[in-house]
Parts: structure tokens; sequence; C-alpha cells
């Protein structure tokens, strides 16, 4: 059998290609030949503790949540309780730090906090009570995620507004700011981090949580400290880098006694060396972080981590360097570590490990795991004991519910942007949801805006979109008497083309799910489809609606170039469409890097095998995306070879070839970086170097020219039924009203929706 290093380099070889592989893509359906999923939903013990069933809510960063004193809130309350209400058997909160005056990042001017606290005083106690006591009248079990801190992966803020530098293991860059160093904790301050999270555990179990859960993956400061990448102390305590987990274990141990749950949170390996190769040699932000951790070194500390006091593991891949490891985009295959889970538990398994409750310590397996059949399917394997789900909790929280009782067509998929869960909170918001409105929310979207309307009115939504058809579904379902119309023959919108690659198979589960809440209400309420017909304003008008919706999308752009307009030159979305279109082509240029092209540009390249460019006006290709969905995007689009040019702009077409000027300045960015992220807006770095412009006309073979150049609304219809007083009430609506995504359509279509 091949060792567990050589089976972690195969599965990271492949994340890039795993369509290819037989049946990789029908496990990542939204069936149900499973049910019933008598493995899913058998209760389970973990020390002492009786779990009701294997789904795990995965922890998410609670940011901004709680009141800035770091109490947990009404928000926060109401959020947790949607999920134990919807049937899961443990929940995890997202990472608590303990480290607040040690590591700069964790905390804000005036001692406040975006992040909830469990150690400020005992003003926070109640929170962390009252979220304990409702999951639990749910029947689901609750774990306190704690943190040692940020480190290197903070927030290089710190630097600005309190002059201090971010602290790690040893000296090391600051992941958003690689200019920016991040000093070594004293010994000092480990001990108190250590001693923060004996006491932070005390106060968790005096709490009724049921269980602590330590932060150690993915290169937060826990990792910095275990992992000889970027541990490289040499005196001092903690110059074995196992030896801060393992007393941090210890204390914890020692403070809580025998009975108490403690749960860690680690990756079998950083997947560095894997994912770049040579480059861990020539990139200056990758160089010092050769020498990881490997697999077989993990499953030791693990052991060791065990004999110290740990209960229960949940295992994955990667750290921020490659963050789109840790954090499984729409692009990754469906349940992409379950090889990793199963070789903990083969290793578990094979030297006889246990707890110290002297029972096998349970592994759970992570990544991609929202298709409950392929859930099953891992339980039954036995490759592992429980199932993490993070996001697919977000899209829907009665997935359990919904998934016990086999009513699989009825849970909204996650469709795996990471817009709202991820972006949000990145950009300054809190973590929310692409496909479910009131997640976030369920402080003031308590459900009682659903209720059946006071005065049923005669409503027609035009465009058969993500946002039309939700808006139509849920006026239908409050009683208004509804039609929808989309002028295409089908409904979706732009999901349809967007769904065309094999990556993007969440989002061919999203719009089934659509087309089925479509078909289901048609048969229970008062909605009316008409396909192939974009009504006017004064056919609206003639139809005496009380309400008209206008969710007609957008206008793709032409940039104004000579040659433009010629046929070899097409839309992007329409190739998608029509995957026909380019089968003659061999050399295909892309113009606009946002994610439609750098999307079409991978589908192209590795599906069907044709030569790409993709040429962006922009510094950067996807800014606005998504740091893991861009970096995986940018990743793999190398690896396939396909030509990137950012600072550049198409200048003409011609029959066979096109000119594009380009900023050849050596001060260009490199537009293939995955292992440094786009900083928001909002925040300047000193440190970047400015773009001089060096520019010159290059001309590149092109047999087709593809338009991925952006878009503008298409309010149109808007406008004219506004013109011509078409009804008492004229909504605009997703797209139509201002260039956006399926999350604000989502947002939109519901307060549209709840308000008629």
């Amino acid at each position: 059998m091949n060792t567990a290093h050589e089976r972690v380099a195969a599965l990271v070889a492949s994340v890039g290609t795993w369509y290819e592989k037989p049946g990789c893509l029908a496990a990542g359906r939204m069936t149900k030949n499973l049910h019933p999923y008598t493995a899913m939903f058998s209760p389970i013990r973990v020390n002492r503790l009786t779990i009701k069933n294997r789904l795990v809510m995965a922890p998410m960063g609670n940011v901004s949540m709680s009141e800035e004193t770091g109490r947990p809130n009404t928000k926060m309350i109401e959020y947790f309780t949607a999920r134990a209400r919807g049937g899961v058997g443990l929940i995890t909160s997202g990472l608590i730090p303990i480290s607040h005056g040690v590591d700069p990042t964790v905390t804000e001017l005036g001692d406040l906090s975006y992040f909830p606290r469990i150690d400020r005083s005992r003003s926070v106690f109640a929170g962390w009570r009252d979220i304990a006591e409702r999951c639990h009248a749910n029947g689901a079990r609750f774990f306190i995620q704690l943190t040692p801190g940020l480190g290197r992966v903070g927030s290089p803020e710190c630097l600005i507004n309190k002059k201090k530098l971010p602290v790690s293991a040893s000296w090391n860059p600051n992941f958003y700011m690689p200019a920016l160093p991040c000093r070594p904790l004293t010994d000092g301050q480990a001990k108190r981090i250590i001693k923060n999270a004996g006491q932070a555990a005390a106060d968790s179990k005096a709490a009724t949580i049921d269980g602590v859960y330590l932060h150690g993956h993915e290169g937060y400061l826990l990792e910095q400290m275990t992992n000889p990448a970027f541990n490289r102390r040499k005196i001092g305590a903690f110059a074995d880098w196992k030896a801060f987990g393992v007393k941090m274990v210890e204390e914890i141990r020692r403070r809580v006694g025998p009975d108490y749950p403690i749960m860690y949170r680690i990756d079998l390996s950083l997947a560095l060396e894997e994912t770049y190769g040579e480059r861990m040699n020539t990139v200056a932000g990758l160089k010092k972080f050769k020498g990881g951790r490997t697999p077989e070194q993990t499953l030791e500390y693990m052991e060791a981590l065990v004999r110290s006091g740990v209960d229960l593991f949940d295992v994955d891949l990667g750290c921020y360097d490659n963050w789109w490891l840790p954090h499984p985009p729409s692009s990754m295959g469906p349940g992409c570590y379950l090889e990793v889970s199963r070789i903990v538990k083969e290793h578990f398994a094979g030297k006889k490990i246990l707890s110290n409750a002297g029972m096998p310590v349970p592994v759970v397996a992570v990544g991609k795991l929202g298709y409950p059949d392929l859930s099953e399917k891992a339980l039954r394997d036995g490759d592992c004991d429980m199932v993490m789900l993070g996001r697919p909790l977000l899209a829907d929280p009665e997935w359990p519910n919904k998934a016990f009782a086999g009513k699989v067509e009825d849970i909204v998929p996650c469709i795996g942007d990471q817009e709202g869960c991820i972006n949000e909170f990145v950009e300054g918001g809190h973590p929310q949801c692409a496909v479910n409105a009131r997640t976030g929310f369920e402080d003031i979207l308590d459900g009682s805006e659903l209720a059946p309307a006071a005065v049923t009115k005669k409503v027609a939504v035009v465009g058969g979109g993500p946002g039309g058809m939700q808006c139509a579904v849920i006026a239908a379902r409050r009683g208004h008497d509804v039609t929808l119309f989309e002028a295409r023959d089908e409904l979706g919108g732009m999901l349809v083309p967007g769904s065309r690659p094999a990556i993007k198979f969440d989002i061919v589960n999203y719009l089934e799910h659509l087309r089925h809440d479509v078909e289901s209400t048609k048969k229970e309420h008062k909605l009316k489809v008409k396909l192939g017909k974009a009504p006017s304003a004064a056919e609206l008008k003639k139809g005496k609606y009380d309400v008209i919706v206008a969710a007609t999308g957008s206008k793709q752009a032409r940039p104004p170039v000579p040659g433009i307009d010629s046929a070899g030159v097409l839309l992007a979305v329409d190739v998608l469409r029509d995957p026909s279109l380019a089968d003659e082509a061999k050399k295909i240029v892309i113009v606009g890097g946002g994610v439609v092209g750098c999307e079409t540009a991978y589908w192209l390249a590795h599906e069907k095998g044709k030569d790409v460019t993709v040429v962006e006006m922009l510094p950067a290709f996807m800014k606005g995306v998504c740091t893991a969905n861009r970096g995986w995007l940018l990743h793999y689009l190398e690896e396939r070879g396909v030509a990137m040019y950012n600072c550049a702009k198409l200048t003409a077409v011609r029959p066979s070839s096109v000119t594009v000027r380009r900023n050849v300045s050596k001060s260009v960015p490199d537009p293939k970086v995955t292992w440094t992220p786009l900083l928001p807006e909002n925040i300047e770095n000193p440190f970047a170097p400015r773009i001089k412009i060096e520019e010159r006309d290059e001309e590149m073979e092109a047999d087709l020219v593809l338009l991925a150049a952006g878009a503008r609304p298409d309010d149109e219809l808007y406008r004219s039924c506004v013109e011509a007083l078409a009804a008492p009430d004229i909504r605009n609506l997703g797209d139509s009203f201002s260039l956006g995504r399926v999350f604000e359509a989502t947002k939109a279509a519901y307060a549209v929706a709840t308000a008629l």
C-alpha cells in the first residue's frame, strides 16, 4: 500500500481534473438512492457524551455576529438555533480567540473585537449559556472552537493602528503583506496562551457548552507553533514543534477533568510542496515554508494529542497559501477529502489507538459532503465516523431534517461560490449565504415574513433567472396570483450557461432545485409559467397586474474596437450555451478576465483541449472573487498552459488574429500569484510598488474571439413599464437593477416577494 505521503500527493495532483475519474461527477448529485440514511442518523459517543447523529456543523467564523465586547448577541444565538432546529447532531462555533493582549490581530482599538469572546469577563458568559441552552432544547450538542490566534494570517492593520507587529512561531512573512514581518512569540507569551486555553475550557464547561474544539489547522497560530514549516525555533520550551499543542491539550484536560470532550481540527499536510513544486525553491514568499509537517509526522503528532486528552479529530489539507484546499470552492470535487479521513482511520485502527476514555477516536470527514447519498456512503464504507457540513447548513439549515425524511429534492444546495460565507466578512460584513437570504439575519427574518399575504395581488414576474424564479415562488406561496415570464424556452437565466463546465456541478444542482421549486409551486399555488415569451410594457399593462417585477437581467458588453462585430467574435455565454460554436476553433482568445472569462477558459482548455489566451485590462484577474475560488482557477489555468495577460486590452480584431496592447513593464504584477491574496479596495498596501506604463502592441493568433468583458443592467422593460404606468407597483430586481451575483439576486427576490 502507498504511504500516507504518497496518497496525499496523488490526491493533490488530482484536484484540477477530479471530474475525469469515473463516478466523481455522479457523486455530487442531490439524489436519495441510499435513503433511509441509517448510518447518518445513528448516534455516536464521544468520551461520555452521546450525539444523536453523525452530522457536525462545521466551524465558520462568527465574525461581527456578536457585540463589540465579544458577547454573543441575538443574531448569533438565532443563527445557531436555526441549525439546531434543523436537526444537526453537533454544532461547532467559529473561531474564538484566547490570545487577546498577545496576538494584536485579534483585538481592535478600544479593546473591542469583531470575534466573539469568552475570555473578556463574566459579562460574555450569558450569551454562551443562551446558545448552549437553545441548542440543547433542540436536541443538538454545542462545542466552542478556541483559537490561540491568527498570527501571520491576521490583519496587518495592527501595525498601523497599534504600532505592533503581528506574531508567529518564528520570523515569518505576513500572508496579506509579505513585506511585513511577524515576530516570534516569546516562550512566556506562548505559556500565557496555554493558560488562557485552560481557563476558556473551564469557563465553557461552566457555561454548559458540551465540549471544546481546538483550531489547529490551515496555518493559524496553533498550526504555526506546531508545524516545522512555520516553527523554526532552535531553543526554548517550544523548539519541539509538537510541544505547544500537546501542552495546551494537557492544560485543558487538567482544567476540565477526564470526561469533557476535546476536539482538534488539523490538516494532514499543508500540501505546499505538492501544490507548488519547484516554486518552493524560487518564490520568496514560499521558500521559508519548505519542510512542513509530513502526513506521517502529523499522524504521530495526533497520537501524542490523543495521549494528552483529545477525543475527536476532523482532518483536511492545506493552508492560507493554497487557500482553496482548506476552503474547497465550487470547482473542487464532491467528498474531496474522504481519502484524508480514510488515511487517519486506517492508521488509528492499525495501531489500535484509543482515547483516554478507552474508546476508539472518531474521525470527522470534511470537504464538500453536502450530498446525502455521498455522506451516507462514506459512513457506511467506514471512511469516517462523522460528516462535517459547513456551507450546506448555511444554504439550508433544515438539511438534516429533510435528508432524514427523504425530501432531498427540497434541500437548497450550496453553490460553493463562497461570496456570502467567506467574502462577506473579509470585506467587513458577517457570514451570509448566496442562496439563503435568511442566513445571518435569523434575528430579523424569523419566518413570519413568509406568512400568507393579507391582500391577494395579481403579479407578473418577467425574467426566469434565479432572482425571478425565487420571487415568483415565494410570492405564489404567500397566496398571490403569479405569472412568471421567460423569453427563452427554459428557466434558469445565466445559470444555464454558468452550469456548462464540469466544475460547475453545484450550479446544476441549484438550477434543478429552483426548477423543482417552480414545478411544485405550480401544483399547489397560483403560479403560471410562460416560456418563450418576452412581454412588452403595453402587454403587461393590458394584463391589469397589480405588481410587475422586472428581473430581465443584463446585456453583455462589446468593447468598441475595429472588427468586434465580425463573425469570428462571439459572447462567451453564447458558446457556453452552445458548445458546438467553438468546435472548429483551435486557438481562442477570451477578452475579459473576470470569473466568466476564467471559467470559460478553464472549460475550453481542460475539457475541450483548446489553446486559450485570456486578456484582462486590470492588474489582477477575477478581482473581488473569493480568494479560494480565484486561487483554484488561476492555479489550474496555469497548469493547463492557458496564457494570461493582465494590464492588456483588445485594440483590433482580424480574420485570424487580434491586436492587444499590453503593459510589458516589469512592474506589472504576476497575474498567476496565488500564494498572496488581493487586498480589499479600502486597505492600502504601503509596500505595493507603483505600476509603470510601458505599452506595446502584440498580435496574437485567434480562430475565435470570445467576449467576457462585462455587462450592463438590462432595465429597458422596467423603464418602459414606469413610463407606461403599466401597474400601480413596479419593481426592478437583480441584474436589471444593478449587476451582481446569485448572492444579490437571492436577497432582492426575498425582499420583494415578502413585501408584496
